[in-house]
């Protein structure tokens, strides 16, 4: 009897151990990488490499290199690429079922981006930048992020693009281009149908950028302790 009890008691120890070395965090998956080109990496508690069919986490920052550039797929099929120097937060997920959401934010801090709907109400989408909240109607958007400007251009549906103090310009047509300064703490916002750029020769940098693709599976699950990256979830 001794000996039973003993061995329960090195049993719950050795779990008790097990658990505080790693600690189960509820990690959701909220999409996957599906083009990486060059220095795409993860940032967490540490920083970490990005592979084609990585998991992204729920509140984990994504950032390209020098020369880099990435295409990742949200859970509802939303396709958002970045180019060089770019970096971007997944603020907000809250799932509506596996295929949609109902609510997500993403914060685009700084670089080159294009962001295409995928099948969530397109009202569970908030994007934003240092300068600018940007609201999305089934939308294809070009956006670049710069210290002091945002550029945001419409290439398909409609989206509402506002300051921080609540001035707001919808864009109705492709080509209308929301551009929102700020300097020496006054913020402005104009609107043009000649944007001074888009995300197009970004496109040509790197193959299958700018392609569309559908998510493999868009299950959120949690990913093994031992498999922080997600890349045997469902794979």
């Amino acid at each position: 009897m001794n000996s039973r009890h003993s061995f329960f008691s090195l049993l719950a120890l050795g779990l008790a151990v097990t658990l505080t070395a790693h600690p189960v965090q509820a990690q959701t998956r909220v999409g996957e990488a599906a083009m990486v080109k060059n220095e795409v990496v993860r940032v967490a508690a540490a920083t970490s490499p990005i592979n084609v069919g990585d998991a992204l986490l729920r509140d984990e920052t994504v950032r390209t290199g020098l020369e880099s550039a990435a295409r990742l797929v949200m859970a509802d099929s939303t396709n958002l690429s970045l180019g060089p120097n770019a970096s971007l937060k997944l603020d907000r997920t809250v799932f509506d079922d596996e295929h949609h959401y109902r609510d997500v934010a993403i914060r685009l801090t700084s670089g080159a981006f294009r962001f295409v709907t995928g099948h969530s109400n397109k009202a569970a989408y908030t994007i934003t930048t240092p300068l600018a909240t940007i609201g999305v109607r089934g939308t294809v958007l070009d956006i670049l992020s710069q210290r002091g400007k945002t550029t945001v251009v419409l290439q398909e549906g409609a989206s509402t693009v506002c300051t921080s103090n609540r001035q707001c310009i919808d864009l109705t047509q492709p080509g209308d281009t929301a551009i929102i300064t700020s300097s020496g703490g006054r913020t402005t916002i104009q609107k043009t149908n000649n944007p001074p750029w888009t995300f197009a020769a970004t496109c040509t940098q790197a193959a299958g950028l700018c392609t569309v693709t559908q998510f493999a599976d868009a299950s959120p699950v949690m990913p093994p302790v031992d498999d922080p990256t997600g890349m045997l979830c469902g794979r």
